[in-house]
């Protein structure tokens, strides 16, 4: 018995593991690795660890959450990227700006790199009239 869920367990992650790679960004994107923004009149600051799986951990305030995000490998006509993001795990406890994430919600969001790579902006709308930041890329941790 235990040797056959052991299979179907199998089964099942092989099936789901192609979608999450087809998901994935590709190896070299530009969204890959540790971002820091400084949250404005405020001593609080939020990190988002985007992962080479599709996955992301962020911490903001006491808040720690992961997700899974889609990003295209090239970006729009106007140079922004749609990244989409569904919360998987939350902690329950307030971000920077005293939200509290709930797993399941699903966020649409257009980056906007500026050419050095080192920044980026997280706009509401693929406009730089509706955005926040710049998240300043962290070099010398860990993904």
């Amino acid at each position: 018995m235990r040797a056959m869920i052991s299979l179907l367990l199998l089964s099942l992650l092989g099936a789901v593991m192609p979608a999450l790679a087809q998901d994935a960004p590709a190896s070299d994107h530009p969204i890959l690795g540790i971002w820091r923004l400084e949250v404005p009149d405020t001593n609080c600051s939020e990190t988002y660890r985007f992962r080479a799986d599709g996955t992301t951990l962020v911490t903001s305030a006491a808040e720690i959450s992961e997700s899974v995000y889609t990003i295209p490998n090239e970006p729009d006509s106007e140079g922004f990227y749609r990244l989409t993001d569904r919360i998987t795990k939350d902690n329950g406890k307030p971000d920077c700006s005293g939200n509290v994430m709930k797993p399941g919600a699903n966020v649409t969001h257009f980056v906007r790199f500026h050419p050095s790579g080192k920044l980026f902006l997280l706009c509401a709308e693929a406009s730089i009239e509706a955005c926040i930041g710049p998240f300043t890329r962290v070099r010398g941790e860990e993904i």
